[in-house]
């Protein structure tokens, strides 16, 4: 589950955003200041939600830090028409902003791109098990067997191959298909299609099945 670490004073927009986010399953750390925001950070946050207007350490102040010491892409919350606020918060690193007031839906879509960029499956060549995965060729290969996959399943694929973690359907969904699927059935085919494949081939990578979440890789020895 993806992890993002949401900072704002203001309680309302804090658990509006909360518990927005978490209905698409997304793992919230929320802190009412800058200075919580770093007691709670952990190495495993994937984003931060920052408002700029914040008493002490203030929005731009933690935003540089966060790129600083982490590393993490960081979203800002600015005030209507606070132009000032958005050129700082760049030249600091933030990856992008919202301006309040602002859509829910609006927050989740500029979250989800800001992961897709950061979130890139390895570029070259992934290696699990006996498989390599050839980015720049879509090509899968076991010892001197190779297969050429749809560019669809080879990106399911290469995401799977990734990480060794488990993977969310609507995750998946999202980063493959975006918001152009209608159902759950596209990813069940293709994750259906891709163990056929790594059957022909008698590859020890199999996709396992974790019920009610999604999906990982796992390499049997």
């Amino acid at each position: 589950m993806r992890k993002i670490l949401v900072v704002d004073d203001d309680e309302h927009i804090l658990q509006l955003v909360r518990l927005h986010l978490q209905s698409w399953h997304y793992e919230i750390i929320c802190a009412a200041s800058g200075t919580e925001a770093l007691e709670k950070m952990t190495v495993d946050v994937d984003l931060a939600v920052v408002d700029v207007m914040m008493p002490k350490l203030n929005g731009l102040q933690l935003t540089e830090k966060l790129k600083a010491d982490w590393g993490i892409p960081v979203l800002l919350l600015t005030a209507k028409g606070e132009l000032e606020d958005k050129r700082e918060g760049f030249l600091v690193g933030a990856d992008d902003y919202v301006v309040k007031p602002f859509e829910p839906d609006e927050l989740l879509f500029r979250i989800q791109a800001i992961l897709r960029r950061y979130d890139k499956p390895t570029e070259g060549l992934i290696e699990v098990g006996d498989l390599k995965i050839d980015r720049r060729t879509l090509q899968i290969e076991k010892q001197n067997t190779k297969l050429l996959l749809p560019r669809k399943e080879f990106e399911l694929l290469a995401i799977l191959a990734s990480r060794q973690q488990v993977f969310e359907r609507a995750y998946l969904m999202e980063q493959v298909w975006g918001f152009d699927y209608e159902n759950d059935d596209t990813l069940n085919t293709h994750i259906k299609r891709l163990r056929e494949k790594l059957m022909r081939l008698e590859s020890n990578v199999h996709i396992q099945t974790i019920r009610g979440v999604g999906y990982r890789l796992e390499v049997i020895e």
